[in-house]
């Protein structure tokens, strides 16, 4: 049983390294991620869900330096120069891998693997001093909302003192959508699925079975195979849940690119 209930996020984290760039589509995203760390205390250490990392079975970066992974494409040179040398943290990675493990949920460290922009991109405006040590954990191929779930109920056990869990995603995304304006049809579609996802978070009328069945068949929702072609910038979300387990305190809402977005708060 963790002694230590730690702070879970989940986020919108934009467009590559849009966010970093100046553009004006991001900017609301980009006064959201500054603003965060002015609510919650600043913590010890960082574990991020990044939708940009799929394995075989949950994996953990357990390097003592990452590298970074420059996992986009086609973008100005000075993208490829972003620096974010934040320390890892093995300790809590082997800690976590443990607790999966024994949840029955097969995990391992990746000393190999670095930090891909689903971490370093927030973090790099959210904690620009690079001074805190993070772990980066992998969604599992399948991408079963149900499994991701059960992730977040396993790393919540961890006692790691003041450890801020932030799932890196994006509450809309479809790519496609994002080269295109908006029509009625496309912005009610896209709202419609917000509106039903904020409810899902925040409802303090739904009871924690309610809400996870929700987050479960998430297919079911208003339009969202039209949010969420490919679901891996959603179930960062799920493992959130799976880790907080009742409804968020605080709700963000955004637009980027032109499209509405939202991100979560569990204090």
């Amino acid at each position: 049983m963790a002694t230590n209930q730690p702070t879970v996020l989940y986020l919108s984290h934009g467009g590559g390294p849009l966010p970093l760039l100046g553009d004006a589509g991001h900017a609301e995203l980009v006064a959201c991620l500054k603003k965060f760390p002015t609510l919650i205390k600043k913590p010890s250490a960082i574990l991020v869900v990044s939708a940009h990392w799929e394995a075989d079975l949950a994996s953990l970066t357990a390097a003592e330096n990452p590298e970074l992974i420059y996992d986009y494409y086609g973008f100005p040179p000075e993208s490829y120069t972003i620096q974010y040398p934040a320390a890892g943290a093995p300790a809590l990675a082997q800690e976590l891998c443990t607790l999966l493990n024994n949840s029955g949920i097969p995990a391992r460290e990746d000393p190999q693997r670095g930090y891909d922009h689903g971490l370093y991109i927030p973090l790099k405006l959210m904690y620009p001093e690079t001074d805190i040590p993070c772990v980066q954990l992998s969604l599992v191929s399948g991408l079963d909302p149900e499994t991701h779930i059960r992730i977040g109920n396993a790393v919540a056990g961890s006692n790691f003192e003041n450890l801020l869990i932030i799932g890196s995603g994006f509450s809309f995304h479809n790519m496609c959508e994002f080269f295109h304006a908006s029509t009625p049809q496309t912005r009610q579609q896209n709202e419609e699925f917000e509106a039903w996802l904020i409810e899902t978070c925040s409802s303090s009328q739904l009871c924690e079975t309610e809400r996870e069945a929700r987050l479960i068949d998430w297919e079911a929702a208003p339009s969202a195979r039209y949010c969420h072609p490919r679901e891996e910038h959603l179930l960062p979300l799920q493992v959130c849940y799976g880790v907080a387990r009742r409804p968020c305190d605080q709700v963000f809402e955004m637009e980027i690119l032109g499209k509405k977005a939202s991100a979560y708060l569990w204090e």
